[in-house]
């Protein structure tokens, strides 16, 4: 199922620039699974988490790190799992973070929209876990939000990633609240399991939204 909301469609009246589709979701939700049916339409998807993982290799970026964050840099080498130990809990830490990090992935995403501008593309997907958390949604022109019942969503991640329901519930509510997200979006994606119904609910909101895409698998 797919809902879109009348502001939404005031938001796409913008010029001179690509236009930006939020994706985001709660844990376990099925985002990715969504940015993968977002590319087979053709459209340009820009994840974050990516992004924010090469950026992190940069040297620059790495050597300020390893002065903030005595040891999480070995050999040049940032160790993601040390420096999310220091972080993890630390709002301090997490802020600073966030200031060596976040205006490096903010240029590197707008470097990737201007290209996919100059191919002629009108839209891309910026794929953000959280989006509404860092008050990103402000620049996008339309917010999909994908979301599954709680108990289908723990089980995703329990099955993934070996964490008790504890861990993914803690994980969960450090997020904003899926009921919060929805009355945010644009358009909400039900994701259930059933991957037809999560295409065609897909290619519905598109639509609704004014984004072109392709019929998958070429067509």
């Amino acid at each position: 199922m797919s809902s879109v909301s009348p502001a939404g469609e005031a938001a796409l009246d913008v010029t001179g620039r690509v236009r930006r589709l939020g994706l985001t979701g709660s844990i376990g939700a099925g985002k990715s699974t969504v940015a993968a049916l977002l590319r087979d339409r053709g459209l340009t998807v820009l994840d974050a988490d990516v992004v924010a993982r090469e950026v992190t290799g940069d040297p620059a970026v790495v050597a300020r790190l390893a002065a903030l964050f005595p040891g999480t840099v070995s050999g040049g080498v940032l160790d993601r799992a040390a420096l999310a130990g220091q972080v993890f809990g630390n709002a301090e830490a997490l802020a600073a973070l966030n200031a060596v990090v976040h205006p490096e992935v903010r240029r590197r995403m707008t470097a990737l929209e201007g290209e996919a501008f100059a191919r002629g593309e009108a839209w891309v997907v910026q794929d953000i876990p959280l989006l509404f958390e860092g008050g990103l949604e402000r620049g996008m022109d339309a917010v999909l939000v994908v979301d599954a019942p709680l108990d289908v969503r723990v089980a995703r991640v329990m099955a993934r990633s070996g964490l008790s329901r504890e861990e993914v519930l803690a994980r969960d509510a450090a997020q904003l609240p899926a009921e919060e997200k929805r009355r945010r979006a644009t358009a909400v994606l039900e994701n259930t399991g059933n991957l037809t119904a999560l295409a065609a609910a897909l290619d519905e909101a598109l639509w609704q939204l004014g984004v072109p895409a392709r019929t998958p698998n070429g067509g």
